[in-house]
């Protein structure tokens, strides 16, 4: 370049040099080859309106002419922004995303209605709603705008689909608790701080309103409280000191009067109410985790009951039992703060398990007989309110039914609206993106969801170069695509004549490939549910890895559930029989027996710590030693607590010795691929993913082909 730049007498300039091979590596990781040719042929670029022809390939000035589109494609790649529409579902309440108040703001000012309504009912009664869309109306979209207006005043708790019809009403309480920690906007407090420090603050306040003389500590009390109840966590004393240790004691012993007066004494309250006040109490985030571990109805080691002045539960406690008297407790406190509200969400796949669902309904009941203050929501598909109605009995339906609020389709201007408010939040022009051909087929399908779906196919076709989905495209299209197919495998053929003819001539022209011989099909049709599906799992693994440190309630039940929900959809395209196994009336961990037709297997989880882990491993090696002809495996996640008994230890040591049994620390990656393939096919029934369920599970076993579940299957 410099020598031609001296023959045409310019002065030489210092340019800038990019090189397309090592950008294409850096932009376009999953391809085949990074050949010119392969890559013009990849992303469609064209010259003169003609794709790529490898018969004029290595001539200086056809190369460079495709070199060149290669660089545009690149630099629009590197310019633009990720794809606007690239995220379609809301997938809890406690997300954001771009919001369009216009749709829905009558459907969202009957559910704000319900609230006042339920506030100023003298009784207090909690009220239900249903929320009737088809998939990806935006129902989970709906409870996200409640949670951004709402969060600080109210409490809002998200449910997910329980799995588990032994443990139906644990699932909602460990769910509550999650979502207790999620943080209210623009504060430092989670959605538990703000709820208690309101009720206990509001109980205090009010006794010491109306006491005659107060002492010189109680008017501090009280004006502390009185402008902000949050106070309560830092202006009662230092960490440790005796004023802050007396001051909860005070605190403590008035609310446990005002809950005697009010409730009466019995059952589980009153040691929650203490497990409560600890929480308050204590600044420390380890203390804290630990009181919450507590509040779950885990039992812990002893160490850990030593630092938060607490007693483990009972190892005969009936978690269902406990689990209701919990979630009456909070909506309790609720009353003297603000009504909560309680969203279902993901329900679909109940339909696939009469059980669970009789058993969801009949807690359901339970939650509105016995937890006042709640506006309790239900989102659901137009078929399965339905069927829940027809399987329900009426005192069910009515509870939770008391409002019905329907989403339909958004009229075509309103969509447009929200194409354009995505757009608009990546600095791109709608019209600039699509032609008015291709907006009527984006605004032509059936739901919010769709609609985001479609326009991010082209979005990514444009920018990217991915094929548009077969179902997207016209019959033209199809006849366009088959005989540009002809084409190339014609010219393929061609250059394969050619080589045979004439090796040397096939020797030079490798010397300027960038990349493996093209004896590689260039053209090979993809399989679209199979990169759906691959694009998924990529996409799921990264929030999933992302949440992987957020405080959860790890269950045995909640995970023993998966496994079954699992097992039960791989029964349909497997020869596989599940089953329970018992050691009389003694506890087990939770598990479940697979049988194959080569071999039986037993999968269990004990995340529990203190003497109730010690006793169930026991009783789980017990049934090691009886059925030597079957294996088992118990598992435990890393993030519990570790088991410093000699007596607990003893026992994993026997089983690890054991040859037909495996005690198994969950590690992250094993905990990510779990979660995986349970989300993939709950998001399947759920139609959050739009692909055959069966198809899905025949793709999974091939990516997934060496996880420990799907080989058991295989096995």
């Amino acid at each position: 370049m410099k020598n031609s730049f001296k023959k045409v007498n310019i002065k030489w300039q210092n340019l800038e040099f990019g090189c397309t091979f090592e950008l294409s590596k850096n932009h376009f990781k999953s391809v085949k080859s990074y050949s010119l040719e392969y890559l013009s042929q990849f992303l469609n670029l064209k010259v003169d309106e003609k794709l790529f022809n490898q018969n004029f390939a290595h001539s200086a000035r056809y190369d460079a002419l495709f070199t060149y589109q290669l660089y545009i494609k690149l630099m629009l790649q590197i310019m633009l922004p990720p794809n606007p529409f690239g995220t379609s579902r809301v997938d809890t309440p406690f997300q954001d995303h771009v919001d369009l108040k216009s749709i829905y703001q009558d459907e969202f000012k009957i559910l704000k209605s319900i609230l006042v309504e339920i506030k100023h009912d003298p009784n207090n009664q909690s009220k239900g709603a249903v929320v009737i869309g088809e998939a990806g109306s935006g129902k989970t979209h709906l409870m996200m705008r409640l949670a951004k207006e709402l969060l600080n005043s109210h409490r809002l708790l998200f449910i997910r689909q329980p799995n588990n019809p032994n443990a139906v009403l644990y699932h909602i309480y460990s769910r509550i608790l999650e979502s207790f920690v999620e943080m209210i906007p623009s504060s430092h407090y989670s959605q538990l701080e703000y709820l208690l420090a309101r009720s206990f603050s509001k109980i205090t306040i009010d006794f010491l309103n109306n006491k005659e003389h107060l002492t010189q500590n109680q008017a501090k009390i009280l004006d502390t409280l009185s402008p902000e109840p949050l106070n309560i966590y830092n202006l009662l004393g230092h960490e440790n000191s005796d004023r802050k240790r007396k001051n909860w004691q005070w605190i403590e012993k008035l609310t446990l009067e005002w809950w005697s007066k009010t409730y009466g004494f019995g059952g589980y309250a009153i040691a929650i109410i203490k497990g409560l006040i600890k929480f308050c109490s204590y600044s420390t985030p380890l203390k804290r985790e630990l009181v919450r571990k507590w509040l779950s109805g885990n039992q812990l080691e002893q160490s850990e009951l030593e630092q938060i002045k607490l007693e483990n539960w009972a190892d005969e406690i009936s978690q269902e039992d406990f689990s209701l008297e919990a979630i009456s407790v909070f909506s309790k406190l609720s009353i003297v703060d603000e009504p909560l509200i309680i969203i279902f969400d993901q329900l679909e796949g109940l339909k696939y398990h009469e059980q669970l669902l009789s058993n969801f309904g009949e807690a359901i009941k339970e939650i509105f007989t016995h937890a006042p203050n709640c506006l309790i929501i239900l989102n659901l598909f137009p078929d399965r309110w339905q069927h829940f109605k027809n399987f329900f009995n009426d005192a069910i339906v009515d509870r939770v039914s008391q409002y019905e609020v329907n989403l339909n389709k958004p009229t075509d201007d309103q969509l447009i609206l929200i194409l354009a408010l995505k757009a608009q939040a990546s600095d791109i022009e709608l019209k600039a993106l699509f032609t008015q051909k291709e907006l009527k087929v984006i605004l032509n399908q059936n739901s919010i969801r769709a609609v985001l779906n479609w326009a991010s196919h082209y979005y990514r076709h444009k920018v990217d170069g991915i094929p548009l989905p077969k179902s997207m495209r016209s019959f033209e299209d199809e006849i366009r695509q088959e005989l540009k197919k002809l084409r190339e495998d014609v010219a393929w053929l061609k250059q394969e004549i050619l080589c045979i003819q004439e090796p040397k001539m096939a020797q030079t022209t490798s010397h300027y490939q960038t990349s493996e011989p093209e004896k590689v099909p260039l053209h090979q049709e993809l399989n679209d549910d199979e990169n759906r599906i691959k694009v998924y799992l990529e996409e799921q693994k990264v929030l999933l890895e992302n949440a992987y440190q957020k405080k959860v309630i790890i269950s045995d039940s909640d995970d023993i559930g998966k496994v079954i929900t699992v097992s039960e959809v791989f029964k349909t395209v497997k020869n596989i029989e599940t089953d329970y196994l018992r050691l009389g009336k003694k506890k087990l961990p939770a598990h479940l027996l697979i049988k194959t037709q080569k071999q039986s297997f037993v999968v269990g989880f004990l995340h529990q710590g203190g003497s109730t882990f010690t006793s169930r491993l026991k009783n789980f090696n017990q049934l090691v030693i009886t059925y030597k002809e079957i294996r088992f495996g118990l598992f435990r996640d890393v993030r519990e607590s570790d088991i410093t008994g000699k007596v607990g230890i003893n026992e994993i040591e026997k089983l690890n010795n054991a040859p037909n049994g495996k005690f198994i620390y969950m590690e992250p990656e094993d905990r990510v691929s779990f979660e995986l393939i349970y989300k993939l096919i709950v998001d399947i029934q759920n139609y959050d993913l739009e692909i055959d369920l069966q198809k899905a599970l025949s793709i999974l076993e091939t990516l997934k082909s060496d996880y420990w579940l799907l080989k058991i299957f295989r096995d």
